[in-house]
């Protein structure tokens, strides 16, 4: 039973600071990609990060560059984004989510595990 829970969200202030975690149990993180993406309303769901298993490397969408930082802790089974600098523009519901190895293209969405999602509120 493969399950990913994300934590951490809530309401932060523009330019403030936010760490999501994205835990996983049932899946050895060791060989697997996970990614975040997030989802405004009435907008697709969009890619965020990833951190791929297989290489070491890590992808950022254009938006985040130089804000958001993707991190893993394979002994906790727990992958981490941080969100500095964020802005109103910033505020979804932020999902992580699995597959084999390699990260995908930065905003395509066939993965093959997902979390139910953490709310992201950037508001002054």
């Amino acid at each position: 039973q493969v399950q990913l829970v994300e934590s951490g969200g809530g309401l932060v202030q523009p330019g403030g600071s936010l760490r999501l975690s994205c835990t996983v149990s049932g899946l050895n993180l060791d060989t697997n990609a996970i990614a975040w993406f997030r989802q405004a309303p009435g907008k697709e769901r969009e890619g965020v990060s990833c951190s791929s298993a297989g290489d070491g490397k890590t992808y950022y969408a254009d938006s985040v560059k130089g804000r958001f930082t993707i991190s893993r802790d394979n002994a906790k089974n727990t992958v981490y984004l941080q969100m500095n600098s964020v802005e109103v523009e910033d505020t979804a519901v932020y999902y992580c989510a699995a597959v084999s190895w390699l990260c995908l293209a930065i905003h395509d969405t066939r993965y093959d595990y997902w979390g139910q999602g953490a709310q992201v509120t950037v508001s002054s």
